[in-house]
């Protein structure tokens, strides 16, 4: 089966050798690579272009100004296979990942055959030292937490067929962000279709190294929300932790009349339950690192929670004020058609 594997990015020179040099080194070669760059102003297309006689059927296109799901959607545009499988840059492939993502549409030329029609493949952290530890405990699920029929995968690590990409009218070029969740409600609510689950299909990703651009992805991630009108009831839960609960328990702590040592306690063991499964990950992913990083590490994962919280509070409302502006446009109201 024809395997067409694409990409998009942007300014992108001093991360896209791994993902290029981990695409050679994969064990199921894809049948052609198709990569939009959105403008890069740096060496991101320079370097590409290097890899052209070592990737069979690399093409680069250049698409100025496109955002995330209008590159993707050009390249797979472009790409003559029947499986597209995307992923990212500044991701390293693991060398069995296209193999493994692929396995489950069988092996003969039409996807239908198998009745697969998309693969999510998962992903796990690429990290150094503590702070991007802390990072990728806080933000990338375990693999232990994952219910597969409700998995929305990350574009990072996926595959589907064409067909089912054409059915469901593409990337939503409307969103420049959690573009790719809505792409995999789209093909969920298709009934007849098959969301399979390759756990062994791994990229790894590497967080964000810094809390200013932490923030500024969180951002933009919640305003992704706001404008596609996704997960109402997790961002009212947070606004009311934090603009209710949180000063209630507050004031009680210091003007309550009686039995102030219950807000302190409330807000404690707040915390540690908005901790708790961090915490839990970064134990697991912690395997021979010293204590003293350990350590280092779970004290910043109260301060990226709650710069995480901030930026979705902020960058929601701002979504939903685009929506809102935005109403007359048939494409945003995509849950209803």
């Amino acid at each position: 089966m024809r395997v067409s594997v694409v990409a998009t990015v942007y300014n992108e020179a001093e991360s896209i050798r791994s993902l290029m040099d981990s695409l050679l080194e994969q064990t199921r070669q894809p049948d052609e690579v198709v990569i939009c760059d959105g403008g890069s102003n740096d060496d991101t297309v320079t370097t590409l272009r290097e890899y052209s006689g070592r990737i069979a059927g690399l093409r680069i296109l250049i698409a100025p100004g496109a955002n995330i799901s209008q590159g993707r959607n050009q390249a797979i545009t472009e790409a003559s296979g029947p499986i597209i499988a995307t992923t990212d840059a500044g991701v390293r492939l693991e060398p069995q990942w296209l193999e493994r993502l692929v396995a489950p549409f069988g092996q003969g030329d039409d996807p239908e055959e198998s009745g697969v029609q998309a693969v999510a493949g998962f992903f796990l952290p690429d990290v150094s030292g503590p702070f991007q530890l802390a990072m990728g405990a806080t933000v990338l699920p375990h693999i232990s937490e994952i219910i597969p029929a409700s998995f929305l995968p990350s574009s990072r690590s996926l595959a589907f067929s064409k067909e089912i990409w054409q059915r469901v009218g593409g990337y939503p070029e409307w969103l420049d962000y959690s573009e790719d969740l809505v792409f995999d409600i789209c093909i969920k609510e298709k009934e007849e279709v098959e969301f399979a689950w390759a756990p062994e299909a791994v990229v790894f990703f590497q967080p964000r190294a810094s809390l200013k651009s932490f923030w500024q992805q969180y951002f933009r991630y919640a305003r992704g929300d706001g404008k596609a009108d996704l997960w109402r009831r997790r961002h009212a839960i947070r606004y009311a932790t934090y603009l209710l609960l949180i000063p209630a328990l507050l004031g009680h702590a210091l003007w309550g009349q009686e039995a102030r040592w219950l807000g302190w306690l409330g807000l404690f063991a707040g915390g540690i339950v908005n901790c708790a499964r961090p915490w839990r990950r970064l134990w697991l992913l912690a395997e021979g690192t010293h204590f003293v990083n350990l350590l280092q590490s779970a004290m910043m994962v109260p301060v990226i929670r709650f710069v995480g919280d901030f930026a979705k509070m902020v960058g929601y409302p701002i979504g939903l004020l685009w929506r809102g502006r935005n109403r007359h446009r048939a494409e945003i109201r995509w849950r209803d058609s």
